[in-house]
């Protein structure tokens, strides 16, 4: 079976209430359930969730809660691949045995269910562990500067000073948007960022973080954007 777990706990700082708080109309997590809905590739698709209104307002939206989330993996300093792994394993002693599994997260309204099956089709014929979503950066990272503790500048890379940008190499980042990964992978703890993933690249125009207010405005309007495109 294909499993969708979408980890949504309830005590988010930088903006309270995130996952839930209306973006472009809807609760933020409906959009990340919808694209995983429409994209077929699931069997199940659940939320992973220590908060009661999250899951009521998940329940709604056309996902599942079969569970709450434990409070030791609730906190602002737990990783992902827990997280993962717990639901996976509580689908394997409940009767369930998922071979597929992507992380959707609840904060990513630009995740489209086509990009969702694009990077499980490349999971499977490439063999990695993990395929994930990522964005190339819009400026050469090997010409990027610092601050320093005086107030002034330099490179981090200065014998690119003088390198046209045409001839440095192309990078990428974290899309923040999904994981596919197998189950061993997950439940084994494997890194994500590693040779044994592979990428899903998407256009810079659908990628956004959303981790402060300021990023909140940014994204609605990017999102009307491209949906009135």
């Amino acid at each position: 079976m294909r499993l969708a777990v979408i980890p949504a706990r309830g005590g988010s700082k930088r903006i309270p209430r995130k996952n839930i708080k209306p973006f472009a109309g809807r609760p933020m997590i409906a959009w990340s359930i919808d694209a995983a809905l429409a994209s077929g590739c699931f069997d199940r698709i659940i939320v992973s969730t220590d908060d009661e209104e999250i899951a009521d307002v998940a329940s709604s939206a056309g996902a599942e809660v079969p569970f709450v989330r434990p409070a030791d993996l609730s906190d602002d300093h737990t990783a992902t691949i827990p997280v993962i792994a717990h639901a996976v394993s509580w689908m394997r002693e409940n009767g369930s045995e998922p071979e597929y599994v992507c992380c959707i997260y609840a904060t990513a309204p630009f995740v489209r269910a086509e990009d969702i099956a694009h990077g499980l089709r490349i999971l499977e014929e490439s063999g990695a562990d993990y395929a994930f979503s990522v964005t190339s950066y819009p400026f050469p990272i090997q010409r990027a500067v610092r601050l320093t503790a005086d107030g002034r500048m330099e490179m981090f890379h200065p014998e690119h000073f003088s390198t046209r940008s045409q001839d440095l190499e192309e990078a990428f980042h974290d899309a923040g948007q999904f994981y596919w990964g197998r189950t061993g992978a997950w439940l084994e703890g494997r890194p994500i960022f590693s040779p044994s993933a592979a990428a899903v690249v998407l256009p810079r125009y659908r990628v956004q973080d959303i981790d402060t207010p300021e990023d909140w405005e940014r994204a609605e309007l990017m999102f009307t954007a491209v949906r009135e495109k």
